[in-house]
């Protein structure tokens, strides 16, 4: 099923996945080093009250919300690069203006045109762009990491440069990578040459409407918004509660959240194992949500010691990465073939959402009943997230495959329903416009020998 020299990727397709993870890397940076920084140092810009703060920190998220997808179509018509250049240089401009901001209504404002660099959907149609079918999956996994690690960063990184440069330093930085991030686009990403249409990494209208009615996909997009919610609005409250209840100084909450990660990054690898290997995906999403509302209680009954809040806030974490690491993979198991592109813009503008919910909700309700509002927010919100979640069914535990079809192939007409007829495959269409067929099978009961009998005269190479 190999095709023999394809199995490493190229030179152009490793500088391609590395340069754009690092692109993502500097912007997620800039987006999360503000969060464990700005409810403990906001409190100093002239107009600032908990409600504005919660704004300021959930700000970015409503503009990357309306935005995203708007972006990523425009990519497909003018082309990736200079939707990018452009995302990055608002970014830029955004950074510049908080930074310069002595009011918090100039953060606010600086939040949102950070939040109107809105580039993940081109950045991931870029990278479809330039890498082959199957290196594709591998170079997202890369991104994904990127995302993960720089979130931790910049829990840990946010608070030592606020406490030695200020929050205007803070956002001179953010600002800096942004510009970093312009010329890693144009001296190391390889330039493209097509611009591919392609629906595991790109919308397709077509599939808006099956997409937003899709029972399942609904209960992930739920869930992502509960989840990024809970974090801004947690994050409404946490760093307060170490200065106000645990009497840590604000320079030193850093260790914190680098215990936090830490500790939380390698605890809940087991989880994850478990939940693939064993298929008990639904249980460990359930153990991680009901561990999430639980967390949420504990902080607001027993969070006023540096122990418990430190010891809250491990778990936490581990819930969190938890969830955040297992939702795009339930994604793409869930969506329907050809589906994952639109599934996924859907997932992401709910996640943006959801961060602007968390922050507005947060600093409104830490202004009108205190820090212990707060978490309890945060427990209702997880607590909404179990309803909708209890009911999903166990998801398909399946591979995505999308291959190029030879002309006399395209003109099969009865190709979809001969590939959906061998044991294993769950779904499979083709589409015409691409000159593909998108499969997905379960690896365990496929049967390989008719599968390979009626897809290989199909394309001419075929990559497992």
């Amino acid at each position: 099923m190999h095709d023999s020299h394809s199995e490493r990727m190229s030179g152009s397709e490793t500088r391609a996945a590395s340069g754009l993870a690092l692109v993502f890397a500097f912007r997620m940076l800039g987006m999360f080093m503000v969060l464990p920084v700005l409810a403990t140092y906001g409190m100093d810009l002239a107009g600032a009250s908990p409600a504005l703060i919660g704004l300021a920190i959930g700000a970015y998220g409503l503009t990357q919300a309306v935005l995203q997808i708007p972006f990523g179509i425009i990519s497909d018509r003018i082309g990736r690069r200079p939707v990018i250049y452009l995302g990055l240089v608002v970014f830029a401009v955004g950074s510049v203006l908080a930074a310069q901001s002595t009011s918090i209504w100039g953060v606010i404002a600086g939040r949102v045109l950070q939040g109107a660099g809105a580039i993940s959907a081109a950045v991931m149609a870029l990278l479809s762009d330039l890498t082959r079918e199957q290196h594709r999956t591998k170079a997202m996994a890369m991104i994904g990491m990127t995302i993960g690690v720089s979130f931790a960063v910049a829990m840990v990184v946010g608070p030592i440069l606020t406490s030695a440069f200020g929050l205007s330093g803070l956002f001179l930085a953010t600002g800096a990578m942004a510009l970093i991030g312009i010329a890693i686009i144009a001296f190391v990403v390889p330039k493209s040459t097509v611009t591919l249409q392609h629906r595991e990494s790109g919308l397709a209208r077509q599939a808006l409407g099956a997409t937003l009615r899709h029972p399942d996909l609904l209960r992930l997009d739920v869930g992502i918004f509960a989840l990024h919610a809970m974090l801004m609005s947690s994050f409404v409250a946490l760093p307060l509660a170490l200065v106000e209840k645990a009497g840590l100084p604000k320079e030193q909450h850093w260790w914190v959240y680098l215990t936090a990660l830490l500790i939380s990054f390698f605890a809940m690898i087991p989880f994850i194992i478990y939940g693939e290997k064993k298929r008990q995906m639904k249980r460990v999403l359930l153990g991680a949500v009901s561990v999430l509302m639980l967390t949420e209680l504990f902080f607001w009954e027993f969070g006023d010691t540096l122990r418990a809040l430190v010891i809250g806030t491990v778990v936490f974490f581990t819930a969190f990465n938890l969830l955040e690491a297992s939702l795009p993979s339930l994604i793409s198991k869930v969506s329907p073939a050809g589906g994952k592109g639109t599934a996924m813009g859907i997932y992401s503008t709910s996640q943006f959402l959801g961060s602007a919910a968390g922050g507005i909700l947060g600093g409104w309700l830490f202004q009108h009943g205190g820090l212990g509002v707060v978490f309890l927010g945060g427990a209702a919100l997880a607590a909404i997230w179990l309803v909708f979640a209890v009911t999903m069914r166990e998801p398909p535990y399946v591979t995505s495959l999308r291959l190029p079809l030879s002309p006399e192939a395209q003109r099969d007409t009865g190709l979809a329903d001969r590939v959906l007829a061998v044991r294993g495959v769950t779904d499979a269409v083709v589409v015409a416009d691409e000159a593909a067929i998108y499969i997905k099978f379960d690896k365990e009961l496929l049967d390989r020998a008719s599968f390979d009998e009626v897809v290989n005269p199909a394309s001419e190479t075929v990559e497992a």
